[in-house]
């Protein structure tokens, strides 16, 4: 298998397949594909087997079907474009190192690798950690691509040394890497900083990546410009006749 990673701003995962060779993603993924590669939806790839596991992923922002494609009669060609501006990462996953993704992350996998939820260290962290704070366990062996949202920024933690994250921003981290939520210091800054109310902490050793555009921000930057005064023509003829009145 040949990976290729094209363009900048909207990249685009583009996967040679040699024959028999296969890909596993999330349900609706693909953009486009030669004719001899086949489709096939299933719940029991990326450690997706049992009924338990299938929810595990679902838990973690995954879906209860996942789609494999597979390369039949010789090598294939199949892509997966990204949603937003940013970046695809490829990650090597092994027993050695596992790794914790936002739940919009997993873009596509090999079969080796197994995809569920990363437990919560609290009852608060899963009631109020916010959509960003829904992680997926990526663990196996194999070789993992992950699409962040905006410009990445990487730290190597060491060990004891805390960053804190607001929660949109987390786009994936080693599982040495430990997590919990904190929240924002000062009754002032709680009720009217606009920033929320709880932070990440992510303690050392281990990497981090964190993502520039939170889709959570994206979606409020875009909200002015998308509403009443959109009309008949829609949420799309609404952006642009906004941009177009300045």
């Amino acid at each position: 298998m040949q990976a290729n990673i094209k363009g900048s701003t909207m990249p685009v995962l583009e996967l040679q397949l040699g024959p028999g060779e296969s890909v596993i993603t999330p349900h609706g993924e693909l953009s486009w594909m030669s004719p001899n590669v086949t489709m096939t939806q299933t719940t029991s790839a990326a450690g997706g087997g049992g009924f338990m596991n299938s929810l595990k992923r679902v838990a973690g922002g995954g879906g209860l079907f996942m789609t494999q494609y597979q390369a039949t009669n010789g090598p294939g060609l199949v892509a997966f474009a990204s949603k937003v501006p940013g970046h695809i990462v490829p990650v090597d996953i092994h027993p050695q190192r596992s790794i914790l993704v936002h739940r919009h992350g997993w873009l596509a996998s090999t079969p080796g690798v197994n995809v569920s939820v990363a437990l919560q260290q609290s009852i608060r962290s899963g009631l109020f950690g916010g959509d960003g704070f829904r992680l997926q366990r990526l663990e196996g062996q194999g070789r993992a691509w992950i699409e962040l949202s905006g410009e990445l920024t990487r730290y190597n933690l060491g060990p004891g040394q805390t960053m804190l994250v607001h929660p949109g921003h987390v786009g994936m981290f080693d599982q040495t890497v430990q997590f919990t939520m904190t929240t924002v210091p000062g009754i002032r800054n709680k009720i009217f900083g606009g920033d929320g109310f709880f932070l990440v902490a992510l303690t050392g050793p281990g990497e981090i990546c964190l993502q520039s555009m939170p889709l959570p921000n994206l979606a409020h930057a875009l909200l002015p410009y998308i509403g009443a005064e959109s009309g008949s023509a829609g949420a799309a003829g609404g952006v642009v006749g906004a941009m177009l009145r300045g």
